[in-house]
């Protein structure tokens, strides 16, 4: 766990070396593996119907409600790679 810990965290800033911006689906993808992994099952109340963005993002997380966090930052760690070949 420790390590997978140290990977998902290593991939957290990997990310924001990017050259290219990914599309707002991948985007969105990156955003919900790393609050699962991070947090756990979404929380909190959604967004209220005008924050457009506050809302895709919950939408996203909620999804991936019940994932284990370790999967989660596995999966987080596979996208992340995948977009730093």
């Amino acid at each position: 766990m420790a390590d997978l810990k140290t990977q998902f965290e290593q991939a957290a800033q990997d990310v924001k070396t990017l050259t290219e911006r990914p599309d707002n689906e991948t985007l969105l993808r990156l955003y919900a593996l790393y609050k699962q992994g991070s947090e756990g099952d979404v929380n909190g109340p959604k967004p209220g119907f005008f924050d457009f963005v506050g809302t895709a993002k919950y939408e996203a997380w909620a999804k991936l409600k019940g994932t284990p966090r370790e999967e989660a930052m596995q999966k987080y760690i596979d996208l992340v790679k995948k977009l730093t070949a």
